[in-house]
Parts: C-alpha cells; sequence; structure tokens
C-alpha cells in the first residue's frame, strides 16, 4: 500500500522504493507507543517524504538551470554549422539510389564520370574495361536513373563502407578506398 502511494505521487518506481525504505527505517528507530495510529503514520510519512523528494528534484533542476547561462547556450548553438547534416542525408539518400538502381559496373561509371569528373581514358585505367564499354555503361546508367526518378524507394540502406568512401573522396579528392570499392563490388563475370 505505501509503495503504491509512493509510486502515485513520485511517478518512479525506483525512488518510491528508497522513499517505502526510509520511511520503515525511521519507523524501525522510533518510539512507537506515541503513536495512536500506525496506518495513519506511516502513510503520513510516506507522503511527506514524498513531497520533499519531489521538492529537493525542483531544487537541483532549478540550480542546474540556473548554472546555464542561456545567452551563451544560445550563441554556441547558432555558431553550430548544422547544414553538413542536411547534405550527409542528401549524399546518402542519392547514393541509396545509385545502389538500388545500378549494377555495380555502371554505377562505378556514373560516380566517376558525372561526380569526379573522369575521363574515358581514366575510366579505361582503371575499371580495365574498353572506352566505349564505359560510355554505354554511363548511357544506360543514366537512363535507368531518368526511368525510375518517379520511384524511388529509400527504405533500403546503402552499404556504410560505400558511403563512407563515397565521402572521403569528396572531402578530400579523388581516393583510391572509392576506387577500391567499385572494384570489390565490379567481380568478373
Amino acid at each position: 500500500m505505501l509503495h503504491g502511494i509512493a509510486l502515485r505521487i513520485v511517478k518512479c518506481k525506483a525512488d518510491a522504493e528508497d522513499i517505502v525504505q526510509d520511511t520503515f527505517l525511521k519507523w524501525l528507530s522510533i518510539d512507537k507507543e506515541k503513536i495512536k495510529n500506525t496506518k495513519a503514520y506511516l502513510i503520513r510519512s510516506v507522503t511527506n517524504n514524498c513531497l520533499n523528494h519531489l521538492q529537493a528534484l525542483k531544487r537541483k533542476k532549478e540550480e542546474y538551470l540556473d548554472g546555464i547561462q542561456f545567452p551563451d547556450f544560445i550563441n554556441k548553438f547558432k555558431e553550430l554549422d548544422l547544414s553538413q547534416l542536411d547534405i550527409q542525408i542528401d549524399t546518402q539518400a542519392a547514393l541509396k539510389v545509385l545502389h538500388n538502381k545500378l549494377e555495380p559496373l555502371e554505377r562505378a561509371v556514373f560516380v566517376l564520370r558525372e561526380v569526379f569528373n573522369f575521363d574515358y581514358d581514366a575510366l579505361q585505367d582503371v575499371l580495365e574495361k574498353k572506352k566505349d564499354h564505359c560510355r554505354q555503361l554511363l548511357s544506360r546508367a543514366k537512363k535507368k536513373l531518368d526511368d525510375e526518378a518517379l520511384k524511388i524507394n529509400f527504405d533500403w540502406p546503402a552499404k556504410p563502407q560505400w558511403v563512407e568512401n563515397f565521402t572521403k573522396a569528396c572531402e578530400m579528392g579523388f581516393s583510391s578506398d572509392l576506387i577500391a570499392t567499385f572494384k570489390s563490388d565490379v567481380k568478373p563475370a
């Protein structure tokens, strides 16, 4: 019964158990002959202990909030560059589309040509495919992306390594890790 009362007041099981336990410890150390109604005494003790606990929590919260300098906090928040989050989300969404709609070789040609501006000679060297084949792969990739532009589904996540290598290549320029990812995806038939 006491636990139920404490739980209704403090709305936290652990705190309610602690308050009831503290009440019983206090009960064991007092002179019980002075108490006329034990049940009423214990209920009142638990209730008072709960109210004291809530007041202590309120004071702690106020002290914590008083310690925060809101103008400084707001200025620091304004200084944060949250635009990077939008760019990362957009990049991941774009990579999911590429991963879902294009075959590994098409994806490699499309990204290296369209994003990193590789010419066909470089594509031939990197992917070990003829220039004409690379042109055909790029054309096929563009057609697939155009055909599916309205039906894009973002449910399946892109591979983390693919996203990480792409981001690294964009931030630092050309990255051999991205090409290594493409090569591992493109398995010779």
